[in-house]
């Protein structure tokens, strides 16, 4: 294939407003098209974000020669589905987290992709940005000994009424804290840790349309390392993370949206408690997954965060959410 890759939006969601200048900076992506629902609704979002082509459907877009990858970020149940309709009209997909709603779509997806020779990826932006290859790297060196202890969140206050329903708030649509920010931590506590625990706990706060507007877990690994997570929509804007080993601390001040105008954003402890801060380059946070995808489609090289990655997060969400509701353990 020809460079550029010629990307369109699958819809018009705000965080599209972060994707756009990161594929109008990669040096081997342009941005061609977004399509909607609606002609006039993709109309004036072309216009307004300088987008040569607006189509006025999903499937218009599909079928179209004109698009080579596109990124999904419909509400949450629609992921799967419309990811696997792109890989079968011969189209690559970066689909917003969570990727799945359960292990089902996320086999399905992975068998769209061995059939059409596609790619398919879950877009976490955090996983791309230098902070988290520089953190992998302190605890792969060894630096804080084994790792022992792993502890992350993430929280925003949602603005839901009935007037105005946010699609984080309905169940029907995968809503829920632990789908929207609590994969977050769930997903880098599975970094750091290599792979899925062995089994899950989990406690929530159900909220008043029937989704969690909190979840904390405890994820028990088969080495009895162990994670907490914490995801709430109950709570002011929040992220942190910290990494404990027999020989120290590491601890992340903004471990998921960037790293802008946190002089202290990581810090590594050692075992007398002298404290070290980590420098961390800057870069835009989601130009880094575009990339990825440009390396996976041009250069063949593998996926930062592959399919069996992304079935592993998608499998302990699920399980944590079983659970939650039942109160019991749930072994992976």
């Amino acid at each position: 294939m020809n460079t550029p890759i010629r990307w369109g939006l699958l819809s018009t969601a705000r965080i599209n407003r972060r994707v756009i200048p990161a594929i109008r900076a990669s040096a081997r992506g342009e941005l061609v098209a977004v399509a909607s629902r609606r002609q006039a609704s993709a109309d004036s979002y072309a216009a307004e974000w300088g987008i040569p082509t607006a189509f006025g459907s999903y499937e218009a877009m599909l079928a179209s020669d004109q698009i080579d990858a596109v990124y999904i970020a419909l509400p949450n149940h629609l992921h799967a589905p419309w990811t696997i309709k792109a890989l079968e009209a011969g189209k690559h997909v970066l689909c917003e987290k969570p990727f799945a709603l359960s292990v089902a779509e996320v086999d399905a997806v992975s068998a769209a992709c061995a059939k059409t020779g596609c790619i398919a990826a879950e877009a976490f932006m955090y996983r791309h940005h230098p902070q988290t290859e520089i953190i992998k790297k302190l605890v792969d060196s060894g630096r804080i000994g084994d790792v022992t202890y792993v502890w992350g969140m993430f929280t925003f206050s949602l603005v839901d009424t009935a007037e105005n329903r946010n699609v984080r708030s309905i169940p029907a649509y995968g809503g829920g804290a632990l789908w929207d920010v609590g994969i977050y931590p769930l997903s880098f506590a599975q970094y750091i840790m290599g792979g899925a625990p062995t089994h899950v706990t989990a406690a929530q706060i159900i909220g008043e349309t029937g989704i969690d507007i909190q979840l904390t877990g405890q994820m028990t690994y088969a080495n009895g390392a162990i994670a907490h997570i914490m995801g709430g929509f109950d709570a002011p804007f929040q992220t942190a993370a910290r990494i404990v080993g027999t020989r120290g601390r590491i601890e992340i001040a903004r471990p998921f949206v960037g790293v802008h105008d946190v002089p202290e954003n990581i810090v590594l402890f050692d075992a007398d408690g002298n404290r070290e801060l980590i420098d961390v380059p800057q870069k835009e946070l989601y130009l880094g997954e575009i990339e990825d995808m440009h390396n996976a489609i041009l250069d063949g090289k593998p996926q930062r965060v592959s399919l069996a990655q992304t079935h592993a997060h998608t499998r302990t969400a699920v399980a944590l959410y079983e659970a939650a509701a039942t109160h019991l353990p749930v072994h992976l």
